[in-house]
């Protein structure tokens, strides 16, 4: 097995390319609009419970039909944004 060496034209090549096939899967598949619960949860990475808790206490919005919870998956980007913005800012605090 010989050694390969990669130059930063390799790279660009590579990562130009790698733009381009996300791009084509974006596309390509119509984002979902609305998520069911075992989604969310691996979203999120959070419990079935927490989940449930977040619901009781009105913290994350849901339609239920014929007894299956759904979330509007636009509803739920917001959410993890929400939540990333307050991470990062606790740990600018901390600093």
């Amino acid at each position: 097995m010989g050694l390969e060496v990669l130059t930063t034209e390799d790279l660009e090549k590579f990562r130009l390319q790698l733009i381009s096939e996300i791009k084509e899967l974006l596309l390509a598949k119509p984002a979902k609009k609305w998520l069911k619960t075992a989604e969310v949860m691996e979203m999120l990475d959070i419990s079935e419970v927490t989940l449930q808790t977040l619901r009781n206490r009105g913290k994350i919005p849901f339609r239920k039909l014929g007894g299956v919870c759904y979330y509007n998956a636009e509803e739920i980007d917001e959410l993890l944004v929400t939540l990333t913005q307050k991470t990062k800012a606790k740990a600018h605090k901390g600093q």
